[in-house]
């Protein structure tokens, strides 16, 4: 898959997405050793999936400025749906 972002949903990696699941309460809790973390940094494991998310959007929203000189993405535009609404949500948690 290329990622380490396995959900406790996926009924095919189920236990192991329960174990990504638990590595991260560990690292919250600080009960992780240092050579686990280590160990799951060296390949790209995400501490904080939403965190990530975000960046990510942000980062496509930084490129649909740059490219189109604003930041007004629509919810409704097909080629970058996902993108405008999480635009649209972060405007609503704004107010």
């Amino acid at each position: 898959n290329g990622h380490c972002n396995v959900s406790k949903y996926d009924e095919q990696n189920k236990s192991l997405g329960q174990w990504v699941i638990q590595q991260r309460v560990f690292y919250k809790k600080n009960t992780l050793s240092s050579d686990r973390i280590q160990k799951l940094d060296s390949i790209g494991f995400k501490w904080n999936p939403l965190e990530h998310a975000w960046n990510e959007y942000f980062n496509q929203l930084c490129a649909s400025k740059e490219k189109n000189g604003h930041c007004d993405v629509s919810r409704n535009d097909e080629r970058n749906k996902s993108l405008g609404q999480w635009v649209s949500t972060q405007r609503v948690s704004y107010k």
